[in-house]
């Protein structure tokens, strides 16, 4: 018998309007039909996009919204066809829960750059259809089991949510730029990304240097596996390190002068932006035909290299810096991740709600 019609009730934490406080909200998921898996949900990490979008900070944003894209869970139910997983597995869900699945990028798997538009985890239309998609900041999701992701089992789920995220966000650019041995890397911004990046940059064998805007978090750069760490403040960093680098990632939405970043890397290196500023980036050419240097962007990964990221993690013993909360402090979580008062992600208990 079909399930198509049939719903299960679930309770989240939701944005009724742009910029209203979060508040409890009770909405349905749908029962699993043959190829999904009904996750309970234990842990949901907050990204800072989370806040944009439940803002409405870069437009488009629907309501009501329950965020959340970095998940983890434990399998609760699975549809007739399922191959993949089986109920009590630690599983994960990140920023897309479908595809198109026959365009270009998706057979090659990269579903994150879906030619017809991945669809979000939250803030999104479920294909075929007229419903919302709804994120993590909630009990249980249903999702098809092609892009449900294995965590695992040494990896605790709290600390495993975030990779789902900020974990993926950097490692796909690290990778795709062949970040190892032999290569200097720099991150700018020691956040919920930016750590992330040092952490994998530095098991990837690269050389690593942090770029923060002052030298506050030093220690715990240089505990995480950074070689060094510079004030972005300083101008004289800017002389010292001028042609240093064969990639720089950036993980900040702040504005900032980009042509002096270019002007750090070496012939032929690329700064990638992971972060995403409200303004329009100004660089300027001679910035980049001065030394065939590349400005790229980066955007998750596909679903074949997220579980990647995840067995790499594990391998090298690489988690997120977690900070857990209950569900009732999302909102004051907010405001503190605005004002980076947080080391390094903050991800809800879900038991709270």
């Amino acid at each position: 018998m079909s399930t198509q019609n049939k719903f299960i009730p679930a309770k989240g934490i939701a944005a009724l309007a742009a910029k209203a406080p979060l508040k409890p909200f009770s909405f349905e998921r749908r029962e699993p039909k043959e190829h999904d898996v009904l996750i309970d949900i234990k842990f949901c990490g907050i990204c800072h996009s989370d806040i944009h979008q439940a803002r409405d900070e870069w437009g488009g944003s629907a309501f009501p919204m329950v965020p959340g894209h970095e998940i983890a869970g434990i399998v609760a139910q699975v549809g007739s066809k399922v191959t993949k997983y089986k109920v009590g597995d630690h599983v994960g869900v990140g920023c897309m829960v479908d595809s198109c699945r026959h365009c270009s990028s998706c057979e090659a798997g990269l579903e994150q750059f879906c030619l017809e538009g991945m669809t979000g985890t939250y803030n999104g239309v479920e294909r075929g259809t007229t419903i919302p998609t709804q994120g993590g900041y909630s009990n249980k999701i249903t999702v098809d089991e092609n892009y449900v992701l294995r965590i695992p089992k040494n990896i605790p789920l709290d600390a495993a949510a975030p990779l789902l995220c900020a974990g993926i966000t950097l490692y796909s650019p690290l990778r795709h730029w062949n970040a190892g041995p032999g290569k200097k890397v720099a991150i700018i911004g020691l956040g919920g990304l930016g750590h992330m990046g040092v952490k994998l940059a530095h098991a990837m064998g690269a050389e690593v240097t942090v770029l923060s805007q002052s030298l506050n978090k030093v220690e715990d750069g240089k505990r995480m596996g950074a070689d060094h760490f510079y004030a972005t403040s300083d101008p004289a960093t800017f002389e010292k390190l001028a042609s240093s680098f064969d990639l720089i990632i950036n993980t900040v939405s702040a504005k900032m002068d980009w042509n002096l970043y270019l002007n750090l890397l070496k012939l032929d290196g690329t700064l990638v932006v992971c972060g995403v500023p409200s303004e329009e980036v100004p660089v300027g050419a001679f910035s980049l035909i001065g030394g065939r240097r590349s400005l790229a962007g980066s955007l998750i990964g596909g679903i074949k290299e997220t579980q990647e990221m995840l067995d790499f993690c594990d391998k090298h013993k690489v988690a997120c810096e977690i900070e857990v909360i209950s569900a009732d402090k999302i909102n004051e979580a907010y405001e503190r991740v605005l004002k980076s008062d947080v080391r390094y992600r903050f991800v809800i208990d879900m038991a709270t709600l």
